[in-house]
């Protein structure tokens, strides 16, 4: 597992090729707002299988493993467990470190369980 706190108003996409410097994935499954030609270039350069819908406004949709997309819904509910913990949805902590110990605190207990 890999972690990455940005600023709130800064996009996901711009993580995800640093996140998965830190990672080996057979596939990466994301949503329609990680459709990006660069990224799934990277992706396919190092053998990762990319599972991300098109976007709607794209001239030539590729296609999708929508079978192996339907498990992104772990990930969904995952985070939804997530924000039922009020100190990480609401997000009190001044201090990034402060944080990301709290998540990754939460993540232990989820795993624990």
């Amino acid at each position: 597992m890999a972690l990455s706190l940005t600023p709130g108003q800064a996009a996901d996409i711009n993580q995800a090729v640093p996140l998965l410097d830190q990672l080996e994935p057979d596939a990466l499954l994301a949503d329609k707002g990680y459709d990006s030609d660069a990224l799934v270039e990277a992706l396919e350069e190092r053998g990762i299988t990319p599972v991300i819908p098109p976007k709607a406004n794209r001239r030539e949709p590729r296609k999708t493993d929508f079978a192996l997309y339907r498990e992104r819904n772990l990930v969904e509910r995952f985070f939804n467990r997530l924000k039922q913990y009020r100190a990480l949805a609401t997000r009190y902590d001044k201090l990034a470190n402060t944080f990301l110990a709290a998540v990754a605190l939460v993540c232990v207990l989820f795993w624990l369980n």
